[in-house]
């Protein structure tokens, strides 16, 4: 992995309203859905049993309107690493044209000890390589 992950979702009509807009609120479905790369760095196979990350928040900004029947490019890089937390912020195209932006935060969790931990290097390291 280096810089940015790139992925492309094609809009389900489920997904659509009435004027043909994809809906607000599938945005956060599809950056989740394209962070599994990064949960990978984190839980190797995605086991549930080991799970060690939550999401402390995250915030949409919608610049424009997406549509159905036009494939979606989700680009995606880490923002901020911190001793435990860091930040995902996730660029929407359709086209060459931005249409949202995701910024999520999340945190490396210990779920047996209900608390935050700190990030390894090792990890920290394959962070580095999709810092934008």
């Amino acid at each position: 992995m280096s810089g940015r992950l790139v992925e492309t979702i094609t809009p389900r009509f489920c997904e659509t309203d009435g004027l043909q807009h994809i809906n607000n609120t599938v945005i956060p479905v599809w950056c989740e859905a394209t962070r599994e790369p990064i949960f990978e760095i984190f839980n190797p196979g995605l086991k549930m049993e080991s799970w060690n990350l939550i999401v402390a928040g995250f915030e949409v900004k919608l610049m424009a309107p997406s549509f159905y029947g036009a494939e979606v490019r989700v680009e995606t890089h880490i923002s901020r690493v911190g001793n435990a937390s860091f930040e995902v912020t996730q660029d929407l195209y359709q086209g060459d044209r931005q249409f949202a932006q995701q910024v999520t935060q999340m945190v490396h969790y210990d779920y047996q000890a209900n608390k935050s931990c700190p990030i390894p290097e090792a990890i920290r390291a394959k962070l580095a390589e999709l810092t934008a």
